[in-house]
Parts: structure tokens; sequence; C-alpha cells
């Protein structure tokens, strides 16, 4: 083992202000297992990360595979070679892809040819008996199935480095035995290959050919296991890591003994009978039994997915059962009993408390929740902040604590209203020996003093043997129901791990039993296979992503209706329900004079379209008040002796009140009534003198071009078209991206060959082709629907259409580049793409009228240039000629948004 793997050399890694790895040296040997052992938070992950090539280093230098990760041209020639599996129970890969499409997307991006792609899958899933299920989404696999397909995927390759992230984190013992023996198997048949992993659990640490134990960002110790435990002279590799961490550490810390409950309470505290919960027609839970006494410590271990958190949840009522019924301290259960449910306390598998709130405010809030009185609660809180050792970090925020204090937090929430009964799903997952055995103190005392019932589920087998009792669940069922001693010795095992492996087998529980013999895979990659990774651009990778993100989607009917559904329904919304068109305005009149001449005047509104004669006005209260309700939009006032002054050749006023609220329809009726007046001059004066007679002079004939009847929708319409194209497939393509960062699935992009323009081209392109569906099916509706025809050329405004939909798609790539979460990417692309849609493109004022900041904000985004094409081909009748230089501009928008995509999107995380 005297060859390196990997190299480094004072490694100095920052999160703001929290230092993940400091001044890290440590050279790790390459053709075997080597391990990084520690709690979380220590930095295993981030060293993982650098030596992937997932992350950039800040300080120091990483030699992997020979050269400085450092120099881009040796990371890209690394890819190929480094399969890296981050942290998380399938994190690699795609919940709705089946267990043979999440394999064949790996292979497909490393540039496997289809043949070989097909047989390394065949022998992968064969190894590791996940073959009878290819056809199953990923989403429904068990925590150990998911990781064994998570490793497939890793392998497809051949990598000559393995990088695993805790691998086996929240897996039963069963799946974590099965998953040592695959990598074992592997190695026997490719024993040049490195493979480093990092895990929190010491036991199977010892199986590892080295290690490196880490401890507050630096590295204690490393060497063979057998070494590490000599130097701490100790007999267990648990033991050994608490015996070197630092003195300041180990302080207080005392071997965790248990006393005997000191009297068995007959009293139950939890009676289940019966317990059913179905999903459908999955079985979670069926037909659980069980009994727990008052002050017992009771534990639940299973397999995953067996229904463990579930069965958790109906006994807290945070669930109902679908069958069968729950006891607490003699008193049924019911989902609506918040009684019953106050003497619960409940601390569930992940993180639940408010990160925004200190740890004296989580406690406040949770003491006020749950009803103590208002008098008691400072002094429960000031309690609990002694009696967990919170009162060092009562004013911090929990995302800043250690995972240990975070814990230590979400137990004392827990107990804050002195419950009776205590239910914590795995709440030591992730924490280190010294936190867990503290975890551990707090619970004995609850239990042994206190007579608080605790019912606790967990992976660990040595937390399993502290229970005073243990049920076994496999598949939704109870398997055994008994002290740990006794479980063991009736299997005639020597360790509750083997008698817990040897229940599941006896139940059906390990389809994957060991194969006789690995798979015959090949000892070295073909150069072929290497050679296609290291290209700059390969189409294969390309369409790798682009088949991944259709699959996705096609499998995902919510995204589907919204991305067709969605711009069909808005475009009748807008379509029917905004008009500029001004007719039947109410209007009504106040004739205080009741002439010839007032009524012929009268006659020009009431035998227009535009208006819509009421019921007369009475007094000027009854106007004010009429015009005031809404009832009216136009009120007429002719005043006394109107006839007499205009027969005299006088000019009598006539008032006219308009309802201003809507500033544009007051304006257009204010046009209609101008016009309307003048025209009577014109009949009036005729009359008077017997001849035609013009009030300019100059006659102006007015006609509308394109749009003869002057109808909105016709402008509404194409409008409509270019809103919808911009905000829905923009808005799908930051969301397609910026998924990948939550679920942690864009490792997937950076530790592999894929380049920057392959993944965001990839990811864009079913988008398009969406919104082109989206395209043609809005211009059937606006023709068949609204009865707006395409007067124009239809293929100009196809290719406008798919050029502006590059533009809208490559702003959503771009948006994501900058965003981290689905929801701030989706806030992020409406907010930035409606403003100068929606003000400044032309759709409620033309741009060419507009100056200053708006014209610049209507010329800067590409909505104001597919309106033209929009607007021209629908009405205008245009053609390819007339909009060139349009076509052009919109080329350099989606040009532009893609390229300053790539550049803000990092292969690397800083």
């Amino acid at each position: 083992m005297a060859e390196a793997i990997a190299e480094l050399h004072r490694i100095r890694h920052r999160y703001g202000d929290i230092l993940a790895l400091d001044d890290v040296s440590v050279t790790i040997p390459a053709r075997c297992m080597a391990g990084l052992i520690g709690p979380d938070g220590v930095g295993k992950s981030t060293l993982l990360a650098l030596a992937s090539g997932v992350r950039r280093i800040q300080d120091g230098d990483l030699r992997v595979l020979g050269g400085t990760m450092r120099d881009a041209g040796h990371l890209r020639a690394c890819h190929p070679r480094i399969a890296y599996m981050p942290q998380g129970l399938g994190r690699n890969l795609y919940p709705t892809l089946s267990v043979f499409e999440n394999v064949d997307f790996f292979g497909r991006l490393f540039g496997e040819a289809a043949g070989e792609r097909q047989e390394r899958i065949n022998e992968l899933l064969d190894a590791t008996r996940l073959a009878a299920f290819r056809g199953w989404p990923a989403a429904k696999l068990s925590g150990g199935m998911k990781q064994k397909l998570g490793l497939c995927c890793a392998l497809i390759h051949e990598p000559d480095l393995l990088i695993l992230d805790e691998p086996t984190t929240g897996v039963d013992p069963l799946s974590r035995r099965q998953f040592w023996e695959l990598i074992d198997r592997i190695r026997g048949r490719r024993p040049e290959m490195s493979v480093i992993v990092a895990t929190a659990y010491m036991e199977e640490a010892e199986r590892f050919d080295w290690l490196a134990a880490l401890e507050q960002g630096r590295v204690i110790a490393s060497g063979t296991p057998s070494a590490i435990k000599a130097r701490a002279k100790a007999d267990t590799l648990e033991s050994a890591f608490i015996e070197l961490l630092p003195p300041q550490r180990r302080q207080g810390h005392r071997v965790l003994s248990i006393p005997p409950r000191r009297s068995e309470s007959q009293r139950l505290a939890i009676e289940a009978a019966n317990l059913t919960c179905r999903f459908g027609s999955f079985v979670a839970v069926n037909n659980v039994s069980f009994q727990i006494q008052e002050g017992e410590i009771f534990g639940f271990l299973g397999s995953n997915g067996c229904g463990k958190t579930t069965t958790m949840k109906m006994l807290t009522g945070l669930l109902p059962p679908t069958e069968g019924t729950v006891r607490l301290f003699g008193q049924p259960l019911r989902v609506d009993d918040l009684e019953t449910r106050r003497g619960v306390g409940y601390m569930s598998q992940s993180f639940s408390l408010y990160a925004e709130l200190t740890v004296r405010e989580n406690l406040l809030l949770h003491a006020q929740l749950f009803g103590l009185p208002p008098a008691a609660i400072v002094a429960r809180v000031a309690e609990m902040l002694v009696s967990f050792d919170l009162v060092a970090v009562a004013d911090s925020r929990p995302e800043a604590l250690p995972l240990g204090i975070r814990q230590r937090l979400q137990l004392a929430v827990a107990v804050v209203h002195h419950p009776k009964l205590l239910i914590l799903d795995e709440p030591t997952s992730g924490v280190d020996p010294i936190a867990r055995d503290q975890f551990w103190q707090y619970l004995i005392d609850l239990s042994r003093n206190q007579g608080v019932t605790i019912f606790i589920s967990t992976h660990f087998m040595n937390e399993a043997m502290r229970c005073d009792r243990i049920s076994l669940m496999h598949a939704g069922r109870v398997l055994a129901i008994g002290t740990p001693a006794d479980l063991t010795r009736i299997k005639g095992k020597a360790t509750l791990e083997d008698a817990f492996i040897a229940y599941l087998v006896a139940a059906g529980g390990d389809p994957d039993q060991p194969a006789s013999a690995a798979p015959a895979v090949q000892e070295q990659p073909t150069s072929r296979s290497r050679a296609a990774t290291r290209r700059n651009f390969d189409p294969r990778r390309l369409w790798a992503y682009a088949r991944c993100e259709s699959l996705q989607v096609l499998r995902d009917p919510i995204r589907l209706a919204f991305a067709f559904l969605g711009p069909l329904i808005l475009m009748v919304t807008f379509g029917y329900g905004v008009s500029f068109d001004v007719e039947h305005l109410p209007y009504a009149v106040l004739d205080q004079d009741r002439s010839h001449e007032s009524r012929e005047f009268l006659e020009i509104f009431s035998g227009s379209k535009y208006f819509e004669e009421q019921p007369d006005i009475r007094n000027a209260q009854a106007l004010n008040r009429r015009l005031m309700s809404g009832e009216l939009k136009l009120a007429i006032e002719i005043p006394p002796d109107f006839g007499k002054d205009l027969t005299r050749g006088l000019s009598p006023e006539v008032g006219v009140y308009l309802d201003g609220a809507m500033p544009f329809r007051a304006e257009t009726t204010r046009g209609y009534v101008a016009g309307a007046v003048l025209q009577y001059m014109a009949d009036h004066a005729q009359r008077s003198s017997g001849a035609s007679t013009s009030l300019d002079p100059v006659n102006i004939g007015i006609r509308f071009r394109y749009n003869q009847a002057f109808e909105s929708v016709f402008a509404i319409v194409p409008g409509v078209i270019m809103l919808m194209l911009v905000l829905i497939p923009a808005m799908m393509t930051a969301v397609g991206v910026v998924r990948e960062k939550e679920t942690g699935s864009i490792a997937n992009f950076r530790s592999s060959p894929v380049t920057r323009v392959e993944f965001l081209l990839g990811k864009q392109a079913p988008y398009v082709v969406i919104a082109l569906i989206s395209l043609a099916l809005l211009v059937l509706q606006a023709r068949f629907m609204f009865a707006v025809p395409v007067k124009g050329s239809g293929l100009a405004l196809a290719l406008g259409g798919f050029l502006y939909i590059l533009a809208a798609t490559g702003f959503g790539l771009l948006v994501s580049a900058f965003t981290r979460t689905q929801l701030a990417a989706m806030f992020a692309t409406v907010v930035i793409a409606m403003i100068p849609t929606v003000n400044f493109s032309g759709l409620l004022v033309p741009v060419s009228s507009l100056s200053g900041g708006g014209r610049i904000l209507g010329l800067i985004f590409p909505a104001a240039w597919f309106q033209q094409i929009s607007v021209g081909t629908f009405t205008k009748g245009l053609g390819f000629i007339e909009l060139t230089q349009f076509f052009i501009i919109l080329a350099g928008f989606a040009t532009g948004f893609i390229g300053l995509a790539c550049i803000a999107l990092r292969k690397q995380e800083d």
C-alpha cells in the first residue's frame, strides 16, 4: 500500500465562518479500502468532494491519480477514472427513472456504446440481485436497494477510484452487510481499484485496510485499524476514537452504564392491537400488535422501508391507522384527541425545529404550543437549558450548532411539556460516539428516574443492546419481541446483529443472497470508451441528459398539465377577460331643458353602439351617487335654455361627467363623446345653413388597416402567446436545473466528463420541444376559439417562435445558475420576466412610444422583439423578409442567455 491514490497537503476549506478542513495533510494509499471515520460535520464529505473534483480547492494542494486537482486538464482526465457516490440514500439517483434507466443514464454519461452498456448493466444488476427490479422506479426501492443501485451507477464505467460518502448511513444491518460483500467481490475481481469510504459506523470501519480519523476538520490519527487501536490502547475502534479525541472533547465523558429498572410497572403505556396502515394498495404496516410497559426503554429495529416510521406516526396521532387500535396509558388514541397527545413527546428522524429561532426561542415556542401555564414557562425553559447542557448556546440558532447539540435540543423540545411517553425516530444517526453516549445518559435518566416511557428506533446495534426490550420488524410485520439477550440466544448467534439478520433471512427478507461469483467485469475499461469521455463536446452526453429530463417530465402529470393546459387556460382568461374595447357604456341624462334641440342632441348617444342608455337622472345629488356606485360610466347634464341658446347662435355648455377610475377607458370614452358632439355640430350646421359644412379646414378620412373591426382580441391573442412562451418555458427550465441542486443529483454533472454546454443544452431540450407543442396549440386555439387567423407566414411565426423559445429557456438556464431552490427559481423567473414582458414589450403600450428606462427595458428583453413577429404574422400579414431583423435579434438573445448560463454555472462547487 505504498503507492498513493490521493495526497493532501495543507488543505483548508471554509463555508463562511465555518472551518470544515483545517490544515489537513495526509496520504491515502492506493489499491485498498481506505476509510474516513468521524461524526457528521468533521469534514469527511468536504474531503471526498475535493478528491472527486466536485468541489473547488480553496487552500493547499491535492493530488489524485498522479496529478494536482488544481490543473483543469488533469481534472478533465480524472473524471472518466473516478466514480463519486454522494451522501444520502439515493442522492445520485432519479426517483422516477427505473432501475435500468438510472444505470443506463450513467453509462451514456461516460460515453459507453449501446452493446457495451447493455452488457455492463446486465452484469451489475445480476451481481447486486437487482435484475428482478429493473423496471421499478428508484423511488420505490428500499434504502439498501437504493444504495446498491447507486453503486451500480458508479461502477458502470469501470473507475480506477471509487469514492463513497457514507453509503450505509440509515441502512439496516442486513443491507449494510450485503453492500460490503458486493464491494469485496468487485475488489476481488479488480484489485487495482482504489476505494475511499466515509462512514460514521465504527464497527464497519474495522473491515477497512486503512483509516483516517477526523475531528473538527483535522486528522487525529491514520493507519490500519489495528494500529489505531494499539495507539489508543483500546479494544474497539469506537473506544479508540474516543481516546484519540482532544482532552477538552473527552472531558466529562464516562463509560455508559444502564441500571436495571427499579420495579417493573404492570401499567401499560402503549397497547397496539392489529395496527394496519395502507397507502392505496400498498400496505405499510400489516397487523402489528405489541405492548410496552410504563418506564420501559423499547427499541424498534427493522429493515429500511419496513414501516417503523409509519408505526411511530400512528402512535403519536400524526397518522390515523387504516385498521386496528392504539391505547396510550389505557385511553384510546384519537387523531383529534389533543389532551392525550399532549402526553407524548415526538422527535422525528430529520431535524424539524425552526432554524430561524434561537435555542431558547424554540423551547419557549414549544412550551407555549403544548399549553404550559404561562407562569411556569420561563422556569421550565431554564431547567431544560441546564439539564441538557444548552446554556452556552441558548442564544444561538440551531443551524450553527454541531449535530450532537442539535439532537440534544430536539430532545429537550420533545420533553419540555413533561410527556409521559417519548417517541424517538433514529435520534442519533450521524452523531459521534461521545455525543451519542451523552444523549443516552439523558434517556436513561428520563426512564429510570422520571418514569418516562421511551420508544426508540435505531440502526446501531450497540444502542439496541441498551434497550430493555426490542422489536424486530420487516415488511410491515413484527418478527419477534424480547430482550436483546433472549433474541440473540434464540437464534444461537454471538451478536445481536447476527441474530437480527437471521430473523430477516428466516422471514424472507434477504432476496439478495450473495452471489457465488462476482460478475465477469473487465480488468480495464476499453480505450474507446475512455477516449470518448475526454471529448470537449459529445452529443451522446447531451442526449443522456435530454433523455433523462424527458422521462422525468413525461412521468410527472402535474408538470405536463402545467406545461400544456396552463397556457391554454390563461389564453382563455386573457382572451375573454381582458379587452380594451369600449362598448355599451351605461350612461344617463340630467336634461334640465327638455326642448326639441336637447332631445335631438341626445339622440347621437342613444343611437350609438358605444353607449347604453339608463333611466334619466333626477337631480345633481343622484348624478353623483350613481357615478360613485359604478352604475354609470358617463353622465350628461343639459343646462336650462340649451335649445334657445343654440337657436340664437350662442354656444351653450353641456356637462359631461366621466368615471375616471380606469383612465384608459375614460380617455377612450372622452374621444367617443367628442366625436359624437362634432358630428352633431356638423349636422346642425348643415340643417341651419342648408349646405354641407366642415368644422375643420381639412377633411381627414381615417381607415384602420390590419384590424378593420378595431377589436382588441386581435392584439390580445398575439400578446398572450408572447407572454406564455416566455413565462412557462423559462420557469420550467429553471426549475428543472435547480431541482438537481436540491436533490443532490447535480453531483452527477460535477463528477462526470459532462461539460457545462452538454448539461445545459440537454436540460433545455425537452422544454424547447414542450414549448413548441404549446405554441402549436395556442395558434390553433387562436384560430378556432377566438377567430384570429395567421394572415402572414406561418413558417415565419414558427421560426420566430422557435428562436423566442430558445431565448426564453436560455433565460431560465441563466436564472438557474444563480438560484439554489426551486421556489427561488420560480419567483426569480416570474418577477424578472414579467416586468419587461407585460409593461415594456408592446403588449399594453407600443415600444416606440416609450422613452428612457422603459424603452431600454423593452429592448433588452426578447419579448418586445417576438411581439413584433407575433402581431406581424397574425394581424399584418408579414413574412420572412419583413421579419428578418427580428429573427437575428432573437437568435442573439438565445445565444447570449445560454452563453451567460454556461459562464455562471460552476463545474465545481466553490
